[in-house]
């Protein structure tokens, strides 16, 4: 144990694996010269979405140990700030219109809806999982409503 202390004073075995190795993420971004991020998918490091992450240990903050909570605030993490970075709960109505609109946007720029499966489109900032979203679409084509399932097939949606 003495010897892992040596190399890692920040090692502690009572914590989960995950958690410390989003800190060290946090903490090499930090250390660059980064800043914290303002909010979910603003920082996404090695597939770890921070701000998410950062959000969560604020919103569980009396959960952590002191240990923990000194290592988020020497970083400047804020434990009135999780509420902020935390995604905004969307209605399916508007997530299906966020959806379509980054079919429409992806359509006007490539000319089709051949979307790649894992095709992520950035509207207005946030990254959205276009190709999901149409796959879903073309197996739950019996499901959708008749105004869905034409607003699809108006952008030449492959059913």
């Amino acid at each position: 144990m003495e010897a892992l202390d040596d190399i890692d004073p920040g090692w502690a075995p009572e914590w989960e694996i995950s958690w410390a190795r989003n800190l060290r993420l946090l903490l090499r971004h930090v250390q660059a010269g980064g800043a914290l991020p303002g909010k979910a998918g603003e920082l996404v490091v090695q597939g770890e979405d921070l701000g998410v992450w950062i959000a969560g240990q604020a919103a569980g903050w009396d959960k952590l140990t002191p240990a923990q909570q000194y290592l988020l605030e020497s970083l400047g993490v804020d434990p009135d700030r999780g509420a902020e970075l935390r995604p905004v709960r969307r209605s399916q109505d508007e997530l299906w219109e966020r959806n379509l609109a980054a079919a429409r946007q992806f359509h006007a720029r490539e000319g089709h809806l051949r979307v790649p499966r894992l095709h992520r489109e950035d509207v207005d900032g946030e990254l959205l999982g276009l190709g999901p979203f149409i796959s879903n679409a073309r197996r739950r084509a019996a499901g959708l409503s008749p105004e869905r399932r034409a607003a699809l097939t108006d952008l030449g949606m492959r059913w």
